[in-house]
């Protein structure tokens, strides 16, 4: 549940001001409070940082305003680290869940408003930044409730829950993918709890080496339920697949060394979500073979092998280009951190990217 002034002050600056049932002074008292909070959540003063975004929550209680809603969003994370600070706190967990749920309506009108100036303009970096900062705050909130269902033992109701995110075309497409992700984890962990004991995975020679024979469990019913892990995981991969966008189609002509800081960032935040489905999409087409050659279904389990193979190829060509993402992220801010301390002097020409 990272936070940063940085995070807040973006926020702000992202959007124009909506509504004015909160007077000036509020939006005042609200944007202090705000900057206040944020750092004192990034020295980990969790109390003190719940007070004031509390407090700031208060002044928009309806999230007509852009403080208001960040307000919220920030109350919610910060009680959802307090509760990863002490598990034993349960209630800690109910109140993120309650301030998740307020703020996740508010943040969906906010992604749709930049979703539209996104498509009209993806090369404007106005758009992307209010693009980014809307999706980012549907991705991490969607998840986030998710995670709290979990933590509260309330597995039917997340599963639910995730289900619903997948099938809601108004969310982003990364926030249903990552849910569809999330759901093919827990499949691909069903299937291979079967499929990974020394009872169905068998080492044998062959052709002078050693290989792995899966062979099919001796309960029937666990034969039965691998089907239907593999089964649905499988679907929810396939419907990841369906979410993809051209950002991640036309990946690999993505050159992050020639991209701004908000370029970088957004196509981050999109390309991991679609990269984890890909590893997902792999790893079941994978479990599927296992089942072909339990069956003794040669000609499928070959056709499948054909198949896992071009899954882990085009996972392997996404994950690279993240990777160079990542890399190109952090050479920047540890650039940008030599030119502060004046280990580096500034250089124009080298920052006309940022």
């Amino acid at each position: 549940m990272r936070l940063s002034r940085f995070w807040v002050l973006l926020l702000i600056s992202a959007f124009a001001f909506a509504g004015t049932s909160c007077s000036y002074y509020n939006k005042v008292m609200a944007r202090k409070n705000l900057v206040d909070g944020s750092k004192a959540y990034k020295d980990r003063k969790f109390a003190e940082a719940e007070k004031l975004f509390r407090y700031a929550a208060s002044l928009d209680p309806e999230g007509n305003t852009l403080e208001g809603r960040t307000a919220q969003l920030s109350l919610a994370r910060t009680l959802h680290s307090m509760y990863i600070g002490n598990r034993q706190d349960k209630q800690k967990a109910e109140d993120a869940l309650t301030e998740y749920q307020k703020s996740l309506p508010l943040s969906l009108k906010d992604y749709k408003e930049a979703s539209d100036e996104y498509q009209k303009d993806k090369a404007s970096e106005s758009a992307q930044r209010r693009f980014f900062t809307a999706v980012s705050a549907t991705n991490s909130t969607t998840s986030a409730i998710a995670s709290l269902l979990d933590a509260l033992e309330k597995r039917d109701e997340s599963r639910a829950w995730q289900n619903k995110v997948a099938a809601d075309e108004a969310m982003p497409a990364t926030a249903r993918v990552r849910a569809l992700s999330s759901l093919a984890s827990k499949s691909n962990t069903c299937a291979n709890e079967i499929t990974d004991t020394p009872d169905t995975k068998k080492t044998v020679t062959k052709d002078g080496k050693p290989s792995f024979q899966f062979v099919k469990p001796a309960d029937a019913n666990q034969f039965a339920k691998l089907k239907q892990c593999v089964e649905e995981g499988t679907k929810f991969v396939d419907q990841a697949a369906g979410l993809e966008p051209d950002e991640v189609k036309n990946a690999s002509s993505f050159d992050p060394t020639k991209a701004t800081d908000i370029s970088l960032a957004l196509n981050n935040e999109i390309l991991k979500v679609f990269e984890s489905a890909r590893s997902y999409k792999a790893s079941l087409a994978v479990q599927a073979m296992r089942i072909a050659e339990m069956d003794g279904n040669t000609a499928e389990k070959d056709k499948l092998k054909t198949e896992s193979d071009q899954f882990k190829t085009k996972f392997t060509e996404l994950s690279d280009v993240v990777k160079k993402i990542d890399t190109e992220i952090e050479a920047r801010k540890a650039k940008a951190e030599a030119e502060k301390t004046g280990a580096v002097k500034p250089n124009s020409k080298a920052n006309a990217n940022k």
